[in-house]
């Protein structure tokens, strides 16, 4: 099968793309450990029902800005959020 430059050249920034949010979602979980720690030490709760709403309402308005399904930014908020809260409990069960 003969290459094809254009479909290459998109695959690769669409490599370069995934690369890159891999190395945000690490930089966010950095932050959301030392989240989760000050929680612990201020006795506070893993979850935040009331951030998380708001969070989910800013990230649903930016996606509408930037052409993106709404409900598939939601989604991936929802599935972020939820491995965070798991991090969370596990540093308040530590």
């Amino acid at each position: 099968m003969q290459s094809d430059p254009e479909l290459e050249a998109l695959r690769g920034s669409i490599d370069n793309l995934d690369a890159a949010i891999i190395c945000l979602l690490a930089e966010r979980f950095k932050i959301t450990q030392r989240v989760g720690l000050l929680k612990k030490q201020r006795g506070m709760a893993a979850a935040d029902p009331e951030r998380e709403d708001q969070q989910i309402a800013r990230l649903r308005r930016l996606a509408t800005q930037a052409h993106l399904d709404p409900e598939f930014a939601e989604k991936w908020l929802s599935f972020v959020v939820a491995e965070v809260v798991r991090h969370h409990e596990a540093i308040a069960a530590e």
